[in-house]
């Protein structure tokens, strides 16, 4: 008996050694609270809870959880969960879990923490996160007046280059006990900054994010318990103009919106160690003056400073503004008062220029080296009244001197005024420019590159995507993407950065948003756009081309608005974000509707405003194509699309528990296809209308052609591309969107390949060829009209990032499972790479890819983050050949299967070497 019971007590003791080793293996980390690294202030009542699990051994799965939320650090580090205890749930799921604990009011705090169960064993999360509910009504505002000054300085002007100077106010208040902590929420339209006792509050740069302020206004939220002291304080903001005060004031006001001066709301809420509350508001008595050294700041011309007029001190206590007005109180902007969800900009990374050249009239020309979006700091000594002038520009004239044709009516000029009191350091506060070139005059010495630094500007977002192989112009077809990408991030996607234009076009983005999901972490920042495409839509349903709606421009076609419905569909795809579809859906379901009714015609949709926006032109010096056979007709475009997106519908309305409309999406889906193979198809010739490349892809790549003629409709296009335009693209905006996959998807990834590698027009690789660092607005935007030509944009891309990564790298998320619960490594490695070391960073974990061939064979090295699986695709049908972590498959226990001529790995989580002789 006592043998047995030693054994029985060696037997636990060596499990629970094991156990332990395992869990410091296996570790509970990034605690989010509705995906958002900062989630003060939040206005959603039961938000989404997520981890993840990293490990450093294999098969971890998750069994169940248990999530502990309390109102104070204290409780949870006791264990005491007086908000939920979700007690231990059986569940796999580690993203978007709903809280679901007692209701939570206004400025109500949560503290929580997830104790994971695996198969591995019980892990405890090492860290503890936090988030707060906001002002969630519009009475809880009530008492707080906007204030600011609806009057013009002298030297502001309203017209189609406005000029007016920032706001500065202030207010001294008295804390009258020791604060236990303290939150303000502010709304500062057009842009903001705050300070506490000369401080300012965040690092965020040009908040709020952008809205049309008539439907809605962001307000940002900041703990500013260490800022506070007891006694005497001072609360300052400056107000710039950024979107609200329009950057055309009263220039086309039938198409540019604008919303007034800049005005400001704040509250903020003190609590104190003995329990009772304070709040203090924006009310008139509170100092204003527009006699500051910003003299003018608007987005499309730049910002003017003048040092001499710098007012030391003004945002700390004692200081005299005897001279101040005192704010009024001014009209509200319309728009209901929402938690800004997604981060604010920030300066994300600094750019050191490579050269600076004098040139023949005096000035110098300074060279990024990189074509960036921000501003440039200015480091410079002189006397008082020196004036240093900086026009930027995106590239340079044959004499080297700045081109600025294509900036249109944009002055991109920032004038600094010198104050004359040794070193000065300056950066603007209030604008950005799109730029590698800047033209610098009156600086009063020689400048050197040491006298400036470009600050890199866009939303405080991570990167999530990196990618390599064996082909040079790739990879720097890559990080042109990534700079373009990420210089485009303002609070909302806009087109460019530089000319006078910078809007929100939906359709630069119906497939782009899908493929920049896997270089940056862009999930919160679309999930706002389609709120605001959401409230751009008309009462009788229509949506605008672009959204925010600054521009009024509604057209009725169907390939731009259609952007609210398939960026909704990569926002579930790629991060598993079921709630922002059902959210959406009834504005979707109208607008399809509106369609339906006003446009179809014979079961066809008979409207279309843009075509295949940007075919490459037949010959470079022209802007656009005037070859018919290049031209794609609008009709296919639009029934084409609307087909595809009766189907993402069809998925909506199950997501939605909207069933019922399933049956209305199918018939219409039948009809639409059926009239258009009556209409489009060539049963002779086997391809749609004039054989563009265009007709064939979205047919081939929706599923409307029949199964008897898929092959033969596919070689059409292959012989249009192969042979007809010589291994070139010959898509514009929406073919491209298709193209890439559609060729690897048929068996065809040599010739997707050779599309991702050319250096002769029209191609990427081109762009690259003649110096471009981002992606141009157009194929041939050097030679053609280059005035016509941003230097910026991110349209052309297509679906060239998505097949990069899966089809190329190997990263994919099962669309059975989205979120990449399931992930589909499935790499086209006859392609033309020989090797592809890529990785991204998924709501799950960090994926990686990194795999070589030679003559050799294949040595793939991947690794699956911990609570997720993946369907690994290898290019053999003899299983003999793979080894699996130096064990031949067929002894290691992995299970497996043959598809053809590729066996299909089945592998849990974890890091694997895989090799095939």
């Amino acid at each position: 008996m006592k043998k047995i019971i030693l054994h029985t007590f060696l037997l636990i003791a060596s499990l629970c050694f094991s156990l332990a080793q395992a869990q410091n293996k296996i570790s509970v980390t990034n605690l989010q609270c509705e995906m958002l690294n900062n989630p003060e202030g939040i206005d959603v009542l039961q938000p989404r809870l997520s981890w993840q699990i990293k490990a450093d051994v294999n098969d971890v799965k998750q069994t169940a959880y248990q999530i502990l939320v309390a109102s104070t650090l204290e409780n949870l580090n006791s264990n005491k969960a007086d908000l939920w205890d979700s007690g231990k749930v059986t569940s796999n799921e580690s993203v978007n879990v709903i809280y679901n604990g007692k209701k939570l009011k206004d400025r109500d705090n949560a503290f929580w923490k997830v104790i994971v169960f695996t198969n591995k064993g019980e892990i405890k999360s090492a860290t503890t996160a936090h988030f707060s509910i906001g002002i969630l009504t519009y009475a809880d505002w009530k008492s707080t007046r906007w204030i600011g000054y609806e009057k013009l300085s002298k030297d502001d002007s309203i017209s189609q280059y406005s000029k007016l100077s920032a706001r500065y106010l202030r207010k001294e208040i008295d804390v009258k006990k020791q604060v236990k902590n303290a939150k303000v929420y502010i709304m500062g339209m057009g842009l903001y900054e705050l300070y506490i006792n000369g401080n300012k509050i965040g690092d965020q740069v040009l908040a709020p994010v952008p809205t049309d302020y008539t439907k809605n206004v962001k307000y940002n939220v900041f703990d500013v318990t260490s800022q506070l002291k007891e006694g005497k304080n001072m609360l300052g903001t400056i107000l710039g103009n950024g979107r609200f005060f329009a950057m055309r004031q009263d220039y086309k006001p039938y198409k540019i919106k604008s919303f007034g001066l800049p005005k400001m709301a704040l509250q903020l809420f003190v609590e104190y160690t003995d329990g009772t509350k304070d709040v203090i508001r924006t009310d008139d008595t509170w100092k204003l003056t527009t006699n500051g050294p910003i003299l003018s700041n608007n987005e499309y011309d730049g910002e003017e400073y003048d040092a001499r007029k710098e007012m030391e001190g003004w945002n700390t206590i004692n200081f005299d503004d005897s001279s101040w007005v005192n704010a009024r109180y001014v009209q509200e902007p319309g728009g209901f008062y929402e938690a800004q969800m997604t981060p604010n900009m920030k300066i994300k990374g600094e750019v050191k220029p490579i050269s600076i050249k004098a040139t023949a009239k005096g000035t110098y020309i300074l060279d990024m080296g990189q074509n960036m979006v921000g501003w440039l700091q200015l480091k410079v000594k002189g006397k008082s009244g020196d004036q240093v002038t900086m026009k930027f520009a995106e590239s340079l004239q044959a004499d080297g001197s700045l081109y600025i044709a294509n900036l249109r009516d944009a002055k991109t000029t920032d004038v600094y005024t010198l104050k004359g009191e040794g070193e000065e350091i300056w950066e603007p506060r209030f604008i950005f420019h799109g730029f590698r070139f800047v033209e610098i005059s009156g600086f009063p010495t020689k400048p050197t590159v040491d006298n400036f630094v470009g600050k890199v500007v866009y939303d405080d977002m991570k990167t999530t995507g990196t990618f390599e192989s064996s082909n040079a112009t790739m990879n720097q077809i890559f990080k042109n993407a990534q700079w373009g990408i990420s210089g485009n991030y303002k609070g909302m996607p806009i087109d460019c950065p530089q000319r006078n234009e910078r809007q929100p076009w939906l359709g630069d983005r119906t497939t782009g948003a899908y493929g920049e999901s896997f270089l940056f972490d862009n999930q919160t920042l679309y999930a706002k756009w389609l709120d605001d495409i959401k409230y751009s839509q008309t009462q009788d349903g229509g949506l605008p081309d672009v959204a925010p709606a600054f521009w009024r421009y509604y057209g009725d076609n169907v390939t731009w608005p259609g952007t609210y419905i398939t960026v909704g569909d990569m926002l579930y795809q790629q991060f598993g974000d079921a709630e922002v579809i059902i959210k959406q859906y009834p504005t979707m379901k109208k607008w399809m509707l509106y369609m339906e009714e006003n446009y179809l015609e014979n079961d066809l949709m008979d409207k279309d405003k843009y075509g295949d926006w940007c075919v490459p032109p037949e010959s470079l010096e022209l802007i656009r194509s005037k070859d018919p056979a290049r031209m794609t007709d609008g009709q296919l475009l639009s029934s084409a699309f609307y087909y595809q997106l009766l189907n993402i519908m069809k998925k909506f309305a199950v997501i939605s528990n909207a069933n019922a409309d399933i049956a209305h999406y199918d018939d219409l889906a039948t009809r639409i296809k059926k009239a258009f193979n009556a209409k489009f198809l060539n049963t002779d010739k086997n391809y749609y209308a004039n054989n563009t490349v265009t007709a064939n892809v979205l047919p081939l790549a929706f599923g409307m052609v029949p199964e008897n003629l898929k092959d033969k409709v596919f070689q059409s296009m292959v012989h249009e591309v192969e042979v007809t335009k010589q291994g070139h693209i010959s898509t514009g905006v929406i073919g491209t969107q298709f193209l890439m996959r559609t060729l690897t998807n048929f068996g065809r990834g040599d010739l997707a390949y050779k599309l991702a590698s050319n250096k002769t027009y029209p191609s990427w690789g081109f762009m690259v060829e003649n110096g471009a660092t981002t992606i141009w607005e157009l194929w041939n935007g050097n030679t053609a009209d280059p005035s016509m030509n941003s230097q910026n944009h991110v349209m052309l891309l297509g679906d060239l990032m998505i097949w990069y990564y899966e089809n190329m790298a190997g990263i994919k998320s099962n669309p059975e499972t989205p979120g990449f619960k399931q992930i589909i490594m499935k790499p086209d490695f006859n392609a033309g790479l020989t090797f592809v070391n890529a990785s991204y960073e998924s709501i799950h974990g960090l994926i990686k890819s990194n795999w070589k061939k030679d003559k050799k064979g294949l040595e793939w090295k991947i690794s699956i983050p911990a609570n997720t699986s993946a369907l690994v695709y290898l290019p053999t049908a003899d299983s003999k050949q793979i080894t699996v972590n130096k064990t031949k498959l067929e002894k290691a226990s992995i299970t497996f299967k043959a598809e053809g001529d590729q066996q299909v790995l089945s592998l849990q989580s974890g890091d694997y070497s895989i090799s095939l002789k």
